[in-house]
């Protein structure tokens, strides 16, 4: 088997990307994408992207700074399904914890889906601890086409962004 390593690099997501992301979810999704992007001049969100060295993304996720106060809240983070395992999502978290530390605040958190232990997995490895549970929802796209609201539930999870401290409700 031969290995090649082909850098990856994480830059700031826009627009201009959007037509490039149908991996990473359906219309609505990339709908939803656009409207967080939205966000970012009013400083409220920050979307990164992890992309290839002809500036394709292969992978993006969202840093909430409104979502809960006094911390950068990941969300809406994809890989590339056939990138997946290859640590491009470790590569995006870290860069995210960069960012919300370099706001001065010191704590990351998220929600992940109960059915998704690949990702919990992931966030437990990079010193995520769970905290509670708390449903979630959004606009989804039916097998038919339609706009139809996706429930779940999902394992909040946090950690402490501070040099040195385990407690992630520091």
């Amino acid at each position: 088997m031969t290995q090649i390593a082909v850098p990856v690099v994480v830059r700031d997501l826009t627009a201009d990307d959007l037509a490039g992301l149908g991996w990473s979810g359906s219309p609505v999704h990339l709908a939803s994408v656009r409207e967080q992007l939205a966000r970012v001049p009013l400083g409220e969100v920050e979307y990164l992207a992890a992309c290839l060295p002809s500036g394709v993304p292969v992978g993006k996720l969202q840093v909430d700074y409104a979502e809960r106060a006094g911390a950068g809240t990941l969300c809406q983070a994809a890989v590339h399904p056939l990138l997946q395992s290859c640590g491009i999502g470790t590569l995006l978290v870290r860069a995210a914890e960069a960012r919300i530390m370099a706001r001065g605040l010191t704590r990351a958190e998220l929600g992940v889906e109960h059915d998704n232990p690949r990702a919990r997995a992931l966030y437990e490895r990079l010193g995520y601890l769970a905290y509670g549970d708390a449903p979630d929802e959004w606009d989804a796209q039916g097998a038919d086409g339609s706009i139809v609201r996706y429930r779940t539930m999902c394992t909040l999870m946090r950690k402490s962004l501070r040099a040195g401290t385990a407690d992630p409700a520091r």
